[in-house]
């Protein structure tokens, strides 16, 4: 899910504990923070880490406590630079040499078992009239879900071999998206399996649990980097691994333009480093490509000071990447972000942290892809007006795919 940029501020999370070293039933958070038994069970169900939330609830109430700029807290220290001459990797053009050779050893390895798909479909549903955005129609027919089935059934044809297939769901969003998928494997569709992301509670600036007019607590899903948790929580990483699984292709749902392409896998392979992320030409205000103490890395826009131009790199992250199965196996201590929102026409915070950060914990290719054309992989969708002026494009370009549209 997308952080604001309105007023966000960082918090420093200490390295990851054991999986579920501070989880309780749903009981005992109904006694810990008084709150009704459904929130708790649903709480308790997505894996609440009561220790972690009661931690950054602390440091959140310091905060208020203190004069301390909030914004300055999000500043990324050290040296910051553009990417150098080089930094960016081009993916070779369609038809040439270099990508055929690429997709060579990338469909070698998706036949051999060792690449699997997770789809981040998390979030609060709360774009498209309250419904998952996961089963929004992105073209006539073809929901954005099904997008991507069809994607994996066209290279699961053409290799004679089933890609391992995982949705990040929340609480949100699990329980349609479960419903779907039985229903696809009725059908004869790619197999689904889940790996749900986490659920927290929204405070107040002074740190107070949120609560509507009924008194109920507000919950959040804490964003797109509680992927390597989930997938880790979920069992499902540890069986991939054991299976022989060496990568992950990970992007975000309602991007259809980001298919399993064998020759990104390939330029993974070949670029020996354990995450590639996908950038495009062009700005945005969203994350990019920087070098940090000569690490190159994602780094968001609301982590840049001020004197620092957040354009200056001319590439944007797409949140699509490949990562080892060690990257997403080691706990890397994510960064929570502290995220003030508007809930309801009341200022809330709430703690998430991002995938992209990855990268600053690894050494990272960043693959530079196309974002429109035959060879389009950016083509990212928000909300029904964005998905309205970009649905041609969609539609050209999953066609070009052999993927069956109806704009």
């Amino acid at each position: 899910m997308d952080v604001p940029t309105q007023l966000i501020t960082r918090v420093r999370a200490e390295p990851e504990r054991p999986l579920a070293s501070g989880a309780v039933q749903g009981p005992d958070l109904v006694d810990r923070y008084g709150i009704d038994q459904e929130a708790a069970e649903t709480l308790a169900a997505f894996g609440f880490d009561a220790d972690t939330f009661d931690g950054l609830r602390e440091r959140l109430v310091s905060r208020s406590r203190s004069s301390r700029d909030t914004v300055a807290v999000n500043w990324v220290r050290g040296s910051i630079e553009p990417p150098q001459h080089g930094d960016l990797v081009p993916l070779p053009p369609l038809g040439s040499s270099e990508r055929s050779q690429l997709a060579r050893a990338g469909r070698e390895a998706i036949a051999g078992g060792h690449v699997g798909v997770l789809l981040l479909a998390g979030g609060m549903a709360t774009r498209f009239g309250g419904g998952v955005k996961a089963l929004a129609q992105v073209l006539g027919g073809l929901t954005f879900a099904d997008a991507k089935i069809a994607d994996l059934r066209r290279l699961s044809s053409q290799m004679a071999c089933t890609v391992p297939l995982w949705l990040m769901t929340s609480f949100q969003s699990d329980r349609p998206l479960r419903e779907w998928a039985a229903k696809a494997s009725e059908s004869g569709h790619v197999p689904v399996d889940f790996a749900p992301q986490g659920a927290s509670m929204r405070m107040t600036p002074r740190g107070d649990l949120f609560r509507d007019r009924a008194g109920r607590v507000s919950l959040h899903a804490p964003g797109h980097g509680d992927a390597p948790w989930a997938m880790r929580r979920s069992g499902l990483l540890g069986q991939f691994a054991d299976a022989g699984g060496r990568c992950v292709f990970v992007t975000n749902i309602d991007n259809a333009a980001a298919t399993l392409d064998p020759a990104v896998i390939g330029a993974h392979l070949a670029g020996e480093r354990p995450l590639t992320c996908e950038v495009v030409r062009g700005s945005a205000s969203g994350g990019s490509p920087w070098r940090v103490d000569g690490r190159l890395q994602i780094v968001e826009a609301f982590r840049l000071p001020p004197e620092i131009d957040p354009l200056a790199p001319g590439a944007v992250n797409t949140n699509s990447l490949v990562a080892d199965v060690e990257v997403f196996s080691a706990g890397w201590p994510l960064t929570w972000f502290e995220v003030r929102k508007q809930v309801d026409g009341t200022e809330v915070v709430q703690f998430e942290r991002l995938i992209g950060e990855l990268s600053a914990f690894v050494d990272t290719t960043m693959l530079l892809v196309e974002r429109d054309g035959p060879d389009g992989r950016f083509q990212p969708v928000k909300d029904p007006a964005e998905l309205e002026k970009r649905r041609p494009e969609i539609a050209r370009i999953l066609s070009g795919r052999g993927i069956e549209t109806r704009c």
